[in-house]
């Protein structure tokens, strides 16, 4: 009885780091798609007011691509230590790994708009959408990458 119940436990964080995995994933590819369109907005200045917060327009290519890559190496961070996904490397680092996805991904939930610049510098569509969707699903997925690194 004790052995099923490891077992459902780790099914459940495999679950929880394939999603998180999945998701983060999903994200690293959207980063890499706009180093080269501000898709699915129409336009940079679009792009700018809702995703960045800013009238600055499209961040450039180089750092969109570094964030794709970020989110990538989080992405099979979380899916390895899931056991998800083939493990490489000690443990130790990629548990290390994990723990640090999660703590920047909870600050960036918390923290909401204040990240990379004051709040009252950012657009009201911006904030709206942080508070509706960027800020929770940055808690969300920080919390699932917790539940994996503390498995």
């Amino acid at each position: 009885m004790i052995g099923g119940g490891g077992e459902r436990a780790m099914r459940a964080v495999r679950a929880v780091g394939t999603t998180v995995a999945g998701v983060l994933a999903g994200t690293a590819a959207l980063h890499a798609l706009w180093t080269v369109t501000p898709w699915p907005l129409r336009t940079p200045e679009e792009f700018a007011d809702a995703v960045v917060g800013t009238g600055e327009g499209v961040p450039p290519a180089a750092a969109c691509a570094a964030v794709a890559g970020l989110l990538g190496a989080a992405a099979y961070l979380v899916a390895a230590e899931a056991g998800a996904v083939p493990a490489v490397g000690p443990a130790r680092l990629r548990r290390a790994g994990v723990w640090t996805v999660s703590a920047v991904l909870l600050a960036r939930g918390v923290a909401g708009p204040v990240v990379g610049g004051g709040a009252d510098r950012r657009s009201e569509r911006f904030r709206r959408l942080d508070a509706r969707y960027y800020s929770p699903l940055c808690l969300a997925l920080g919390t699932g990458a917790g539940v994996v690194a503390a498995a």
